[in-house]
């Protein structure tokens, strides 16, 4: 693979004001990430234009050390870097899922102006687009069918304790680390409805059974779903996010162990989160050709900033309970 070299800041001005723009860049000119060095003078005000939320790559910025610490990153750029290397790095990683990453960069834009439920539909449409790809595919024809007996054991357990209006609803399928699966997704559902409307319960906890706090989606159920409509109509109306943003003021989550993909993205929808020293939290999505889906393009975007969400699932990085806290994305350590 070729790497970009990176655009001075005038230039790519006039290449986002350029009507023929989506014609000379993008996934299918080669070019699915360009990479901006703005760190030049007058450059932070010229990157403060929006990027059009159509615009068919993603833009790797490189910013001074000063900007990435005041938090006010240009709305011109998808994710930041430190220097060149790293804006090459992650240009690489882009290549990888070339598809995923510009639908992943465009929809964070478009969410930039959306309320969170409208940023939910918005998440699920880009999901079911990226599910009828030809990147998923590839991802599920390397993996191998993945077959799990049916079981029609409960997947959570919640406790109530009227003394101290608490509810503690814990995930509890530890034999495999609580994948969150369908039958996971209704029972929480069913539950939160309950908890939210439950006006004597002032207090939520989320845990997770056994070593891990929820290690993702349950592999046997990628790719079980092929029509990408029908799966986003499944999503509208089976959906657990508007419920855990209801809930949020009320919620705690409390994470040990791995906190994967839709782990991570519904701790983060939590209005505290606790991690313990062993909690880690990492997004793999767009190595499967997806983008986030159980919500967290909302609720990870929301606690850690456009910018730094958009590095987080496009490295798919893990990082361990301190970084989190660091980043926002946890609240206390415990």
């Amino acid at each position: 693979m070729r790497v970009p070299l990176p655009w001075a800041p005038d230039d790519f001005a006039a290449l986002i004001r350029s009507p023929d723009a989506y014609t000379r860049i993008g996934p299918f000119r080669g070019s699915p990430a360009l990479i901006v060095d703005a760190r030049s003078a007058g450059a932070a005000d010229l990157l403060r234009l929006r990027l059009p939320a159509g615009f068919p790559a993603v833009v790797v910025g490189i910013i001074d050390a000063a900007t990435r610490a005041s938090g006010e990153l240009p709305a011109g750029l998808d994710v930041v870097a430190a220097d060149v290397d790293d804006a090459q790095m992650l240009v690489r990683y882009v290549d990888r899922s070339p598809h995923a990453a510009t639908v992943l960069a465009q929809l964070l834009r478009l969410q930039d102006a959306m309320t969170p439920l409208d940023a939910l539909a918005a998440e699920s449409l880009a999901y079911a687009t990226l599910q009828s790809g030809d990147e998923f595919a590839g991802w599920l024809a390397t993996r191998g069918a993945r077959v799990r007996r049916p079981d029609a054991t409960p997947r959570l357990r919640v406790e109530h304790r009227p003394d101290t209006a608490t509810a503690i609803v814990t995930l509890d399928r530890p034999r495999v680390f609580n994948l969150y699966d369908a039958a996971m997704r209704d029972e929480l559902v069913d539950a939160m409805r309950a908890l939210v409307a439950d006006e004597t319960v002032e207090r939520i906890e989320l845990h997770g059974a056994g070593r891990a706090f929820c290690a993702g989606g349950d592999p046997a159920e990628f790719g079980t779903t092929r029509d990408g409509a029908v799966a986003h109509l499944i999503r509208s109306s089976a959906n657990l996010a508007p419920l855990l943003l209801a809930a949020a003021p009320k919620l705690h989550a409390h994470v040990h162990g791995a906190a994967v993909g839709a782990g991570c993205e519904l701790a983060a929808f939590a209005g505290n989160v606790v991690a313990a020293a062993d909690a880690t939290f990492s997004l793999p999505e767009l190595s499967m050709g997806l983008v986030p889906g159980a919500g967290g393009t909302v609720s990870v975007t929301r606690r850690i900033g456009r910018h730094r969400a958009a590095r987080f699932a496009i490295t798919g990085e893990r990082i361990d309970a301190p970084t989190a806290q660091r980043w926002g994305l946890v609240d206390e350590l415990s």
